[in-house]
């Protein structure tokens, strides 16, 4: 026996026709050409009497086809599931090729347990590098921060840049900072800082690089031999100057020798809540950095809460110049130093702030601003001015920001 495309060529020369299943169409299996498709898709088509005999042949045939249908309609079946569960991307490609997410679906995200770390990066999309790039961290005397060189009145501060975040309820007050004159083994882009919420804040956190503080990753934690007030905390010249908890001091702790070399009282300063900025923190004593040196920004019952600016020298703490004001300090959010002048910050938690005064040492005389400062997160509790990258270190509850800012012209 002889098999056609559609007919059977029977001994003797008889032809009969092979039966299709109605009005189904078998989609090509594996092995199987487009045309054989086409072919088995044909319409009904009766069998015809094949003479003496031919009947048993026939239903043996018929049995046949029918187990080669079967297998064959399985075999499609498990072809279309095949198809289905693994679509391409339009225009092809092999079975390396991702397949296609279902409109509307996004990877699910699987968290994985993290280590304990200090800060998270806000935006993990952007490398530090490029931050410190934009913002002008890390290039000091950039024109664009203000004058390359010289001194001038302070005449805009920029939009709060998030550099960190502290991510545990210490870190909601505090202070970060660099030192504008390092002495080695650190650098201009040592960075440190101090989360200052309890009652006995001693960690200082120490950072290589910018990177570092940003990912959350010290290179090393300084236990401080006593615990510090609040956050008015500088670094200057190789040394930490702090005022010691509950005292009307402030001390010197060595960078590199890891001790207290030089602590000296205030005369008269208020301390833990007498004399503190709006904001209260036992701000009373507030140390501040600029292209002179060493200042600190207290109050005293003679001065009847007005603030009190004295010149400090950096290795023994001997007070070199005092000036009055008649900024009441409870008054203000916070205050910094710029070229000899104090600047005052007029609310920790309104957005809209403003630098509204300005005291010049160098003619003892204050006068009125009104610069514009947002607070973005509503609870500025420190401000320290730079002189090195000229621009402002803030802590806004729980973030770490910087502030361009501009200079006039000497």
């Amino acid at each position: 026996m002889v098999r056609t495309a559609g007919r059977e060529e029977m001994p003797g020369g008889r032809c009969r026709e092979r039966p299709g299943h109605p009005n189904r169409v078998t989609p090509p299996g594996p092995g199987r050409t487009e045309t054989s498709a086409r072919r088995s898709s044909a319409g009904p088509r009766s069998l015809q009497p094949s003479g003496p005999g031919g009947a048993g042949e026939r239903r043996k045939d018929e049995a046949a086809l029918g187990d080669e249908l079967g297998r064959r309609l399985e075999s499609s079946a498990q072809e279309i599931a095949r198809l289905r569960a693994s679509r391409c991307h339009p225009g092809g490609g092999g079975p390396h090729r991702d397949t296609l997410r279902a409109p509307g679906k996004a990877p699910r995200w699987d968290p994985q347990p993290l280590a304990y770390q200090e800060l998270q990066s806000e935006r993990t999309e952007v490398p530090a590098s490029r931050l410190l790039e934009e913002t002008g961290l890390g290039r000091p005397g950039s024109e664009d921060l203000g004058t390359a060189t010289g001194c001038g009145e302070l005449v805009w501060v920029g939009e709060p840049v998030v550099f960190g975040r502290a991510d545990s309820i210490a870190g909601k007050y505090g202070v970060w900072m660099k030192d504008p004159e390092p002495v080695p083994p650190f650098t201009r882009d040592t960075t440190w800082r101090v989360d200052t919420v309890g009652t006995e804040v001693r960690q200082l956190f120490q950072y290589e690089a910018a990177e570092q503080l940003a990912q959350g990753y010290p290179t090393k934690v300084h236990i401080l031999p006593q615990p510090l007030e609040s956050t008015g905390a500088v670094v200057y010249r190789g040394g930490l100057f702090f005022q010691p908890r509950r005292s009307r001091a402030v001390a010197r702790y060595d960078l590199r020798g890891e001790t207290v070399t030089a602590e000296r009282e205030i005369p008269g300063a208020g301390y833990h809540g007498q004399y503190p900025y709006s904001w209260g923190g036992y701000t009373d004593i507030d140390l501040a950095v600029d292209e002179t040196g060493l200042w600190v920004i207290y109050s005293t019952e003679k001065a009847r809460g007005a603030i009190v600016l004295s010149k400090l020298d950096p290795e023994t703490l001997e007070i070199r110049r005092t000036w009055e004001t008649k900024i009441r300090k409870r008054g203000v959010a916070n205050s910094f130093v710029i070229c000899g002048t104090l600047y005052t910050v007029s609310s920790y938690s309104a957005p809209n702030a403003t630098i509204n005064f300005a005291y010049d040492t160098a003619t003892s005389t204050s006068r009125a601003l009104s610069i514009p400062f947002e607070n973005r997160f509503r609870y500025l509790s420190m401000v320290d001015y730079n002189p090195t990258e000229r621009q402002l270190f803030a802590w806004d509850s729980f973030n770490m920001v910087t502030y361009p800012i501009r200079l006039s012209q000497a």
